[in-house]
């Protein structure tokens, strides 16, 4: 679990800090757009206030997505407490705790979340903007998907 705990601080704390140097420190907010390594990494401030890509954006879901947020961040969290799982896992479950909570905190203090990071590739423009929250939640979802099982090597996990 002390696996666990570490990647989802460390998530959250650079999560936290990029945010804030970029839409702080670079004044994104304002400014709106700074090439990095264009085309294929661009600042683009984009305040999401839906669900992925945008989504429900139109309606006040706040405090819904909030909620919603914590409780699968809890669930993760027992999950892979009661299962053990492997190092993979923990780090998974870390880096979606940490992602998640990262974008809570922006929902709280901003009222959306704010993405930044333009990627695009080969001619295509990539309308969408992410943060390190998004990667890490994203990561760690399919992390947990590929090495979720139970841990086999202990000996409450046995199977028959």
């Amino acid at each position: 679990m002390r696996l666990t705990f570490w990647t989802g601080f460390w998530v959250f704390l650079f999560d936290q800090l990029s945010k804030y140097l970029v839409v702080h420190t670079l004044d994104l907010a304002n400014v709106g757009r700074i090439e990095v390594l264009p085309p294929f990494l661009v600042f683009r401030m984009a305040w999401n206030t839906g669900v992925n890509f945008g989504l429900l954006s139109g309606a006040d879901m706040r405090w819904v997505l909030v909620a919603v947020a914590v409780v699968i961040t809890a669930a993760v969290l027992i999950w892979v407490r009661r299962e053990g799982g492997n190092r993979w896992a923990q780090i998974g479950a870390g880096l979606l705790a940490g992602g998640a909570l990262g974008n809570v905190i922006d929902r709280i203090i901003y009222g959306a979340v704010a993405d930044f990071l333009n990627m695009s590739c080969c001619g295509i423009d990539n309308p969408f903007a992410f943060n390190l929250a998004d990667a890490g939640i994203f990561v760690g979802a399919v992390l947990l998907v590929i090495f979720g099982g139970k841990d086999e090597s202990r000996p409450d996990h046995k199977t028959p």
